[in-house]
């Protein structure tokens, strides 16, 4: 359906029955559930006086923060608890998720370059060894079934880590697993465009350490493919945290799918908006990208007759946002606040609830 307009087609507040929030996080600042309790408080605090519409929160995430949150409150499932091991093999608590007869596993749990501090963060040390752990912890519990969120990693290891954590359970995993990967990344493994030249730069490699990263994924898919008889070094998503994402497509035949787009499946949001008034979604910053596949986009895509505004904490095309189909635009952090207070939780929850008020008041 072509939802292009002018931004004008408006509703007074107190004519909204129904509304859906599905905000991304605002990344290093508010959670998926704390942006979308921040903007229920707006819409609560402007319909104080009336009959309040009735307010569904759905937590999102596109594969990377906030995932094992997101797939258990949606899936409704147990949460687990372990000993692991971080990137760089120091102990710590990692949890993921079991749902029915599927593990939900989070690699930055165990992988995260959010728990490792920036003077520490090397992806030439960096191992995914901890995400072999949840695995295996997950297979010995009898889950032979795994989504595996691959955002947010602080490795560069192909996935090595994970594998010799394993052992030589990874050939029965292999045979009686299936793993589908939840991750909007789909870059290859090796080249210009790979792990190593796209991502390692951001888990602190210099110039020679890319180039050394490069190189040995680069023997490794060979060795690998050598092996199996077959290579997956090329295919879509093979970069992927660092690739892990080649470990699983070319050892456990994962299928990979946009991790947004995955979750808006599990919880069938096709039914959830169809008697909807209003869809509110987000993100922390909002460009040409956002329309390139990520969730707010994705969500769009889902959205019929019922309105939809998109509101993030920045936004650099508006009229782009306008254009493909949502109805109203909004930033919530003002032109003139510095971005390191804009980024302070408490400061933003309050930017959110007053935009939201001025825009119910319009």
């Amino acid at each position: 359906m072509d939802r292009k307009n002018d931004g004008l087609r408006l509703m007074d507040g107190a004519g909204y029955k129904k509304i859906i929030i599905a905000c991304d996080s605002y990344k290093g600042c508010l959670s998926s559930r704390e942006v979308n309790e921040a903007i229920a408080s707006g819409v609560k605090e402007w319909n104080a006086d009336d009959v309040a519409p009735e307010i569904i929160t759905l937590e999102m995430s596109d594969g990377g923060e906030g995932m094992l949150d997101a797939f258990l409150s949606a899936m409704k499932g147990e949460r687990v608890r372990i000993h692991a091991h971080d990137a760089l093999m120091r102990w710590i608590e990692a949890e993921y998720g079991i749902v029915d007869d599927t593990a939900i596993i989070e690699i930055a749990q165990t992988a995260g370059l959010a728990l490792i501090e920036s003077e520490q963060r090397n992806p030439m040390k960096a191992t995914s060894w901890g995400v072999g752990e949840m695995i295996m912890n997950a297979y010995r519990r009898g889950v032979r079934r795994f989504i595996v969120g691959l955002g947010g990693s602080a490795t560069s290891d192909c996935g090595i880590g994970m594998l010799k954590a394993m052992g030589d359970d990874w050939k029965k995993i292999r045979q009686e697993c299936s793993f589908v990967l939840a991750s909007d990344v789909t870059n290859p493994l090796c080249g210009e465009n790979g792990a190593a030249h796209v991502f390692a730069p951001q888990k602190g490699a210099d110039a020679k350490m890319v180039q050394m990263l490069d190189d040995r994924a680069r023997k490794f898919a060979e060795v690998s493919a050598k092996h199996f008889g077959y290579d997956r070094s090329e295919a879509p998503g093979a970069g992927a945290a660092g690739g892990l994402g080649y470990a699983f497509l070319q050892y456990f035949n994962a299928e990979a799918r946009p991790g947004a787009e995955l979750l808006l499946e599990k919880i069938e949001v096709d039914v959830l908006i169809q008697d909807t008034d209003l869809v509110i979604t987000g993100e922390g910053h909002s460009d040409r990208q956002t329309l390139m596949g990520k969730l707010p986009q994705r969500i769009l895509e889902h959205v019929t007759n019922q309105k939809i505004w998109l509101v993030s904490g920045g936004v650099s095309d508006r009229k782009a946002m306008l254009d493909a189909g949502f109805d109203r635009v909004v930033q919530v952090t003002p032109e003139e606040m510095p971005l390191d207070e804009a980024m302070k939780p408490e400061v933003a929850r309050n930017n959110i609830i007053k935009a939201i008020r001025e825009q119910f008041a319009l």
